[in-house]
């Protein structure tokens, strides 16, 4: 792992890795070739050390053009640690927060970190001379908040800069903002040359048929809530923690606060070191809480909003996605939380219990993101689809059901129950049988009618048979295909008995 030194403002030098190095040049280059409207988008990974990167580009501006800089975020939290993470790197500067009211033109300093609302009323105001600025970086660039403000620096390049160059918001791509993307290393490349921790996932298929979408698109956290705080979900978790992640230092990310605070209290109850913490929590709360996460072996957090960007702890050793998501930054933003390389730590652990790897893909699988640049509507339509795909009955299905007030059959839950009370696992199938008879037998007169019906389930029961298998672990695909034999043969003899027993009911009435 080679590690360059690069001479900062005030002879402090900085560490930089190769690849950092090379996007740093890169970058540079491309800001001297272009004019001063220049808008460039940068791709690193979380973990890749952006941060370095764009500390490095503020100095060396600085000294060559002698203009301003400006750093945005859009959390308050952000600053500081931007703030302070550059000072470190030899690049002094000045945070505008609450505090600040105004920056004059002669104001000695070169750069600023600023929280993207407060800059913008501070301009707004009159209360900011802009005409200075020769270079504006904007850091986790993907959020939409920024590119009002951007409009305020007519005179200035412009470089964002962000893990997943890809907006949620498929009206305002990025591209519209940005006129090049310039790639960085990916995550599997930074894991082969030793710089990011190598994963190792344990998923667990969860039926999401009850979550809902909210107005940005993202699952709404009432419906994720009354899921994920149910006892299935909460055992479900204590399960995956026991297997895969007990004694690891380990990050639970949830969508709701209720759930959070369920998790913390079912580990307590469990006898496991554990905290919580959410954006409401008390500052000093917080700072105490996550010094206590810090030295504390085999700690456990579980948290609500508050991890995914800005928080840095390389000891984490196990990252548990208690939720599901339809944001692809999101994602890869929790997981990278666990990516941080340490000498003693190799790899880490990722546990999904949201379907998340199945959405997006393995989050070190490589990723095409000049194609996603170019070409974001494709990608928003493959994301419908898998968004789509979270599994419920179809409605043109669902009504040759009428007679039936009950269609769905958890299989997880089911499972689970038929584990804790010591029954076999075949009695999921048995239930999961039983439920589709009585479905096709209500809702027919005759049994080869309601034969037909229950062709109409194939892909329902291939459904079943899936989550089945993944519930016994590892086995092969001719078994799966026996399983799906099985149960259609099972399903057709007992749809007989039931017809045949109501037909004799009704002779003899």
């Amino acid at each position: 792992m080679q590690i360059l030194s690069s001479t900062a403002a005030h002879g402090s030098a900085k560490k930089l890795y190769p690849y950092q190095l090379c996007a740093i040049e890169t970058l540079f280059e491309k800001m001297q070739a272009g004019t001063d409207q220049l808008r460039l988008l940068f791709q690193l990974p979380t973990g890749g050390g952006k941060t370095v990167i764009f500390s490095e580009i503020a100095d060396r501006f600085i000294k060559q053009y002698g203009k301003k800089v400006i750093v945005l975020t859009h959390r308050q939290e952000l600053c500081k640690q931007t703030s302070l993470a550059m000072k470190n790197a030899g690049v002094f500067n000045k945070v505008v927060d609450s505090k600040v009211k105004r920056i004059a033109k002669k104001d000695y300093y070169h750069c600023y970190v600023a929280m993207v609302e407060t800059l913008k009323h501070r301009i707004d105001d009159g209360l900011i001379n802009t005409d200075g600025v020769g270079l504006v970086i904007v850091d986790e660039a993907h959020h939409n908040s920024f590119h009002k403000l951007l409009k305020k620096f007519p005179a200035a390049r412009i470089i964002g800069v962000t893990a997943t160059p890809f907006s949620a918001d498929a009206t305002l791509p990025m591209k519209s903002f940005y006129s090049e993307l310039v790639l960085g290393e990916q995550i599997n490349s930074l894991i082969g040359q030793g710089f990011l921790a190598k994963p190792k996932s344990f998923a667990y298929e969860v039926e999401l048929n009850t979550l809902n979408r909210g107005i940005h698109g993202d699952f709404t956290v009432s419906s994720s809530d009354e899921l994920y705080s149910s006892k299935v979900m909460l055992d479900l978790l204590v399960h995956a923690y026991r297997e895969h992640g007990l004694g690891k230092k380990t990050l639970i990310f949830n969508n709701g606060i209720f759930t959070s605070r369920k998790v913390l209290e079912v580990f307590q109850q469990a006898g496991y070191p554990i905290r919580h913490l959410d954006n409401q929590t008390e500052n000093a709360e917080r700072i105490e809480i996550l010094k206590w996460f810090k030295k504390t072996k085999g700690a456990i957090l579980t948290s609500v909003s508050i991890l995914t960007t800005g928080f840095d702890e390389p000891s984490v050793q196990s990252v548990i996605l208690n939720r599901a998501t339809t944001s692809l930054t999101l994602y890869h933003q929790m997981i990278g939380r666990g990516a941080r390389r340490l000498p003693g730590k190799k790899t880490f652990t990722i546990i999904d219990l949201g379907n998340n790897a199945e959405r997006f893909g393995e989050w070190d699988a490589p990723v095409d993101w000049q194609h996603v640049f170019e070409n974001p509507e494709i990608y928003h339509q493959i994301l419908a689809k898998a968004n789509d795909d979270i599994h419920q009955m179809p409605a043109e299905m669902r009504n040759r059901f009428p007679n039936s007030t009950g269609i769905a059959f958890d299989v997880l839950a089911a499972y689970q129950t038929a584990m804790d009370k010591g029954e076999k696992a075949k009695t999921v199938l048995r239930d999961s049988i039983r439920q589709h008879a009585i479905m096709c037998a209500d809702n027919a007169d005759t049994v080869s009618s309601a034969l037909e019906l229950a062709a109409e389930l194939d892909k329902e029961i291939d459904w079943r048979i899936k989550q089945y298998a993944k519930c016994l672990g590892s086995v092969t695909k001719n078994y799966i295909k026996w399983l799906g034999s099985d149960y259609r043969s099972r399903l057709h003899g007992l749809i007989e008995k039931v017809m045949s027993r109501r037909a004799a009911m009704r002779a003899a009435v």
